[in-house]
């Protein structure tokens, strides 16, 4: 293959893993709409195409922001309310969610020190959101 058939070979590779762009948006968001949280950021970056048709799509955020909302109410009411899209609350309180959600379920009820925490059960937290950590470890 000389220089020229390559670049060709290249840009038809190009389209051809590039399906989602040629397909009708409501389409490509229902494909898109089966993914977790962390797929869906991997795929926004697989090319410009998926980008495109991911980062635009506000009912794929919005589908799981709300899910996170179930663990982080007041603060994705408080990040809406201040006019954040969906995509920005869900990135500003996706892990929050997770780590918040560990903490509520009393998986770190019986932990004897600091030292036993797992690196990743920490996350910056206000004092509100600390305060409904304790009411559940009381009500334990």
């Amino acid at each position: 293959m000389d220089g020229g058939d390559s670049a060709a070979a290249a840009a038809g590779g190009e389209r051809q893993g590039d399906l989602v762009s040629a397909l009708p948006p409501e389409v490509s968001s229902r494909i898109f709409s089966g993914l977790d949280v962390e797929s869906l950021c991997h795929a926004s970056a697989a090319c410009k195409g998926w980008h495109r048709a991911i980062e635009g799509n506000e009912r794929l955020w919005r589908h799981h922001c709300l899910a996170v909302r179930a663990v982080c109410r007041r603060e994705i009411d408080c990040d809406r309310g201040n006019g954040y899209s969906w995509k920005i609350t869900l990135l500003r309180n996706y892990w929050k969610s997770k780590v918040k959600q560990e903490w509520l379920s009393g998986k770190y009820s019986n932990i004897p020190s600091q030292h036993s925490l797992p690196e990743k059960s920490m996350y910056p937290m206000d004092v509100d959101t600390w305060g409904e950590i304790l009411e559940a470890e009381l009500e334990r």
